[in-house]
């Protein structure tokens, strides 16, 4: 009697751990799960991501910017090793940064942001864009892209 009380006991934790696990799982399927508070807060994020990456701190700036961005974490990560790998490749040619600059922010009312960065090497740019959409609940990442072209900014 005693043995079959252990297995069942044994069994309902198994059960017990294996829908925790599961529920772990779904519920860390989306990074996001915070929202900046305001227009501030955004331009503040995007000023801090655009100065890590002059710092080559890659991976700093995906964790900032994670919390806000609603996409799965699979996602995010594997665009940050592409954008390690390709910045670091970058840099090899443009040279040392030297700076930031912020270029613009265009804005759909009062529901989107898009700010857009140059980080500042001694050859050329990378140009980094923030797009953000604000739902109930405040302001949330929807897009961020970074690229080494800057030609579409002197229109």
């Amino acid at each position: 009697y005693r043995l079959h009380l252990v297995l069942q006991l044994l069994n309902l934790m198994k059960r017990f751990i294996l829908s925790l696990f599961v529920l772990v799982v779904s519920m860390s399927a989306f990074a996001q799960d915070d929202y900046l508070k305001d227009i501030p807060a955004t331009e503040a994020m995007s000023k801090k991501v655009a100065e890590l990456f002059r710092q080559n701190k890659i991976k700093l700036a995906f964790d900032a910017l994670s919390p806000y961005w609603p996409l799965p974490e699979n996602e995010i990560e594997s665009l940050e090793e592409k954008t390690i790998k390709y910045v670091n490749m970058l840099s090899d040619r443009i040279g040392s940064p030297i700076g930031i600059l912020k270029v613009k922010t265009e804005t759909i009312g009062d529901i989107a942001i898009r700010e857009t960065y140059l980080v500042r090497y001694e050859v050329s740019a990378i140009r980094l864009k923030f797009t953000y959409y604000k739902n109930d609940d405040g302001w949330i990442v929807n897009g961020f892209m970074w690229d080494d072209t800057f030609s579409e900014e002197f229109q």
